[in-house]
């Protein structure tokens, strides 16, 4: 029997997630005002900043079965911002708090300033219906 071998790694996944939040800033600069697309946008920014986070401890418990721990907490300390923005942003967005919302995002956006997506991009609009998923979870 064959190996299976799993394309989703953890590292392509969290790759995606960047452009994804890099994208959903860009167009969230463009809104002159909050409306519904900003709120869809805002949640699919703390969605995506909770699946980063869960991409780090898949990647970091592969490390810590073979005992890196050193290696395991280094890559926790260098991602730590995608959870503590995650959890700040949650409340403020779910409220609908744009006074809070717009400072956590810049901090999100100067994480992701090597962060590159072309104007003619492939990954569509993967924040529409944000919000409501993040009402539901």
């Amino acid at each position: 029997m064959s190996r299976v071998i799993n394309p989703n790694l953890p590292g392509t996944e969290r790759n995606r997630l960047k452009r994804g939040l890099a994208l959903a800033l860009r167009e969230m600069m463009k809104e002159p005002e909050p409306n519904s697309r900003t709120r869809d946008l805002a949640a699919f920014m703390v969605l995506s900043l909770e699946a980063i986070n869960a991409t780090v401890e898949t990647t970091v418990v592969a490390w810590e079965k073979r005992d890196y721990w050193v290696k395991a907490d280094r890559f926790r300390l260098e991602w730590d911002w995608a959870a503590k923005l995650g959890r700040e942003m949650r409340p403020a967005v779910l409220a609908e708090d744009w006074g809070n919302i717009v400072p956590l995002a810049i901090q999100v956006g100067q994480k992701l300033g090597d962060v590159k997506v072309s104007e003619r991009h492939r990954m569509g609009t993967p924040w529409i219906g944000a919000w409501k998923q993040l009402k539901l979870s």
